[in-house]
């Protein structure tokens, strides 16, 4: 466990599912404290409020102690300066994930030069599923219980 080493690991989490909750268990074991960021964007088109995806975040991981849920907007790298986090934590299904992140951590190391990113893939089980994927098959009554969590299955109720 990294000890005074700040991470953070931010998205959208549109909504949270199995796979987030892997990498954030993950990361929780190394580093001494771990922040979930989310992000505020609105022109992005979300099927939960920021308040309904905060409250999701937070139950999903109320069984990790060192872990904690903020939102932000703007560019990651700047709440990263603000806050004194040093470590993006990033996690990926596929080779095309790989790319973009590898994309991303180099713009972020051109940009701060004291960020590092660690990226971490995403446990086989988990490997095919994503936000997006989960809303996409929610529209023809799939059942999607063993991919997210139970709280977010209960949302996703109220949301058809």
């Amino acid at each position: 466990m990294s000890k005074d080493v700040k991470a953070i690991f931010a998205g959208t989490f549109d909504p949270i599912t199995n796979g987030h909750i892997d990498i954030i268990e993950r990361a929780a074991k190394m580093f001494e404290h771990l922040q979930v960021g989310l992000l505020i964007n609105p022109n992005k088109n979300t099927l939960f409020s920021m308040e309904e995806r905060m409250d999701l975040i937070k139950e999903s991981i109320k069984h990790l102690d060192n872990v904690s849920v903020i939102s932000f907007d703007g560019l990651l790298i700047d709440y990263c300066k603000k806050n004194d986090i040093s470590v993006l934590v990033r996690g990926v299904r596929t080779i095309a994930d790989m790319e973009y992140e590898l994309q991303m951590a180099h713009m972020n190391k051109e940009l701060n030069d004291k960020l590092e990113t660690v990226i971490l893939p995403t446990s086989k089980t988990y490997s095919f599923i994503s936000s997006s994927l989960i809303k996409e098959v929610l529209h023809f009554d799939a059942d999607v219980s063993n991919l997210v969590p139970r709280c977010v299955i209960e949302k996703l109720k109220g949301k058809k």
